[in-house]
């Protein structure tokens, strides 16, 4: 748990230096020109620690809040303290990385295209914790008594994000939401396939009844 709540209060900080300086915000904000133009490469870690504003910041603290706990104590049990931690901070790492990587080859000669954001990150925690915890139950707010089996919303999130990036008409990273969530099954699977075994008897056993 205390490396959930390490990130969120240096992602909280960096965002607040960078709402308050721009320059911050400048340096550290994902941009391809930039990166294959300068060779300022840091921009494909940094930008996963600033945000747009503060209803960005909230939303993507409060899901990491309600999901990374979880996760993080479940490898903490089966790899042991030192390595459950290691490999936590992998996950998220790697899904700020790794997520926009597929934004950085759409936008390679895209001068005006800037990301922030820790979505990616947030979406491969989020993508983890449905693979070991599949059948658990999420509610929202405007539907509290009404909880969705995760397997369902993971499937259903998933299809929207790339269905969002094809279309374009916003300016929300939804590929980095889908291929953080993309990474986030796979790096589960790979560093304890037998997080996907267990995935496939739950769904077995749900559908079942």
């Amino acid at each position: 748990m205390y490396a959930t709540y390490i990130l969120i209060g240096l992602t909280a900080l960096a965002s607040i230096q960078a709402f308050q300086n721009r320059s911050v915000f400048y340096k550290m904000l994902f941009n391809p020109t930039l990166i294959t133009g300068n060779k300022e490469w840091h921009r494909f870690f940094t930008h996963g620690f600033i945000h747009a504003d503060f209803p960005h910041l909230i939303f993507n603290m409060l899901t990491l809040y309600f999901f990374g706990p979880s996760v993080e104590t479940k490898f903490i049990a089966v790899f042991g303290a030192g390595k459950g931690i290691f490999l936590f901070i992998l996950l998220y790492i790697g899904g700020i990385v790794l997520s926009s990587y597929p934004s950085f080859e759409k936008h390679k000669h895209n001068t005006g295209y800037n990301a922030v954001g820790a979505s990616g990150a947030v979406s491969a925690v989020v993508l983890s914790w449905i693979l070991i915890f599949p059948t658990s139950k999420l509610s929202f707010i405007i539907l509290p008594f009404f909880g969705i089996p995760g397997f369902i919303f993971g499937l259903a999130y998933m299809l929207y994000s790339s269905y969002m990036a094809k279309r374009n008409t916003d300016n929300i990273g939804h590929d980095a939401h889908l291929w953080g969530a993309v990474f986030g099954l796979v790096f589960t699977t790979l560093i304890h396939y037998e997080f996907a075994i267990l995935f496939i008897e739950q769904i077995t056993e749900f559908f079942r009844g």
